[in-house]
């Protein structure tokens, strides 16, 4: 018991304050996951059901998504550069190096480009050079189920960023920063690395090993018994505590651990991912919707709803939209509008410095997002899908 009492939650709160001071007022995360554990335990088919789902979410796209961050983090850590010193030293290369760092899967990069804004030395251009190519947390998921799209989508972005970025910069408004720099340590601390985060990464290791098999199509039940079942439940069993009860919205301070760092944010991104899996399959199995009927009723629309979501700030709502095309719902056009007008979490920050930028940002991306998608639409209908 005394260890228990000595032991720190995954945000450093102590064991014994109230309900109130360890969730914060409005805070639903207790209740997504204590949710998500009873669909995962739940008798009969809709039990069966969400633990496939799980096992598919977590060999599929959350090991992948944990072993990413966890070689950028630990690469930052190991060779100790700051990748927003070098965008601050580029002059000729800024755009390229906002889009580039935008189209890193994640927010990281993007924001690094809004916080290098905000203390004057990034353009307006290379903010919304950095907003059109960033996809969010979206590229995990897209690279790790469909790394033939991804090979699309990104390059593109990136493309139409530079494109972009020079344009704003040469003939679009100048907006200037108003020097207020966004600090590290405003993003809260999650400390040094505890044994939960260790569990994490010891299940992300066979986890990592089943999803690389996966692509090779083996069957992991039949190869591995149980064991798939058990790691899968176990990481995430193990990232729903995390996200639960970590101080983070989504992205971890640069000074943490790499190891921390990296089982915050994959938990974070884990769950929606589980949500937009299991969205889709209990869609398809508990009603009697047809989906693909509907969303063939309304194709011509779909991609500029996809570019309407896409601004949206937070990389959930474009995380579902990528779920959409991957089980085949929405086309190839319509996730490459959201690929381009999605902000992510980066849109955040920008909001914090300056809402006027973050405005115009977000609507000068929705240019290139309506010439591309609907470019795909009419000229390539069937590209991808």
């Amino acid at each position: 018991m005394n260890f228990i009492r000595q032991t720190y939650f995954a945000n450093q709160i102590p064991f014994g304050k109230s309900i109130r001071q360890i969730f914060p007022r409005g805070s639903k995360r207790p209740l997504v996951a204590l949710l998500l554990i009873v669909l995962a335990v739940w008798p009969g088919h809709l039990g069966q059901l969400t633990r496939e789902m799980l096992v598919d979410a977590y060999t599929q796209v959350s090991v992948f998504v944990a072993a990413t961050l966890l070689l950028v983090y630990g690469a930052e850590r190991l060779f100790g550069f700051n990748i927003g010193e070098v965008l601050k030293n580029s002059k000729t290369l800024e755009i390229p190096l906002a889009a580039l760092l935008g189209a890193t899967p994640g927010c990281g990069g993007a924001v690094v480009v809004v916080a290098a804004y905000s203390s004057g030395h990034a353009s307006f251009g290379a903010v919304v050079a950095t907003l059109i190519a960033t996809m969010g947390d979206a590229a995990f998921l897209l690279i790790a189920t469909r790394p033939d799209a991804a090979a699309v989508v990104l390059p593109m972005s990136f493309l139409v960023a530079v494109i972009f970025g020079w344009i704003v910069d040469k003939w679009g408004p100048a907006f200037k920063s108003n020097s207020n720099e966004i600090k590290s340590d405003l993003i809260p601390r999650i400390g040094k690395t505890q044994w939960i985060h260790l569990i994490y990464l010891v299940c992300m290791i066979p986890g990592l090993i089943m999803g690389i098999c996966q692509l090779f199509q083996v069957d992991l039940y039949q190869t591995f018994g149980v064991l798939p079942l058990v790691i899968s439940l176990l990481g995430t069993f193990t990232g729903l505590y995390i996200w639960t009860f970590s101080p983070v919205k989504a992205m971890s301070n640069p000074k943490d651990a790499p190891i921390a760092r990296m089982s915050v944010e994959a938990s974070f991104i884990s769950v929606w991912v589980i949500g937009a899996y299991l969205l889709y399959e209990y869609m398809v199995t508990f009603t009697p919707l047809d989906l693909n009927e509907v969303f063939q009723i309304v194709a011509p629309l779909l991609p500029l709803a996809g570019i309407l979501i896409g601004f949206i700030p937070g990389c959930g709502p474009q995380v579902l939209v990528t779920a959409l095309y991957i089980n085949g719902l929405i086309p190839f056009a319509a996730l490459m509008g959201n690929a381009i007008s999605n902000d992510g979490d980066a849109l955040f920050p920008a909001i914090a410095v300056n809402p006027k930028v973050a405005f115009w940002a977000t609507i000068i991306s929705a240019i290139p997002a309506l010439i591309v998608a609907y470019g795909f639409f009419f000229l390539f209908p069937n590209f991808l899908n």
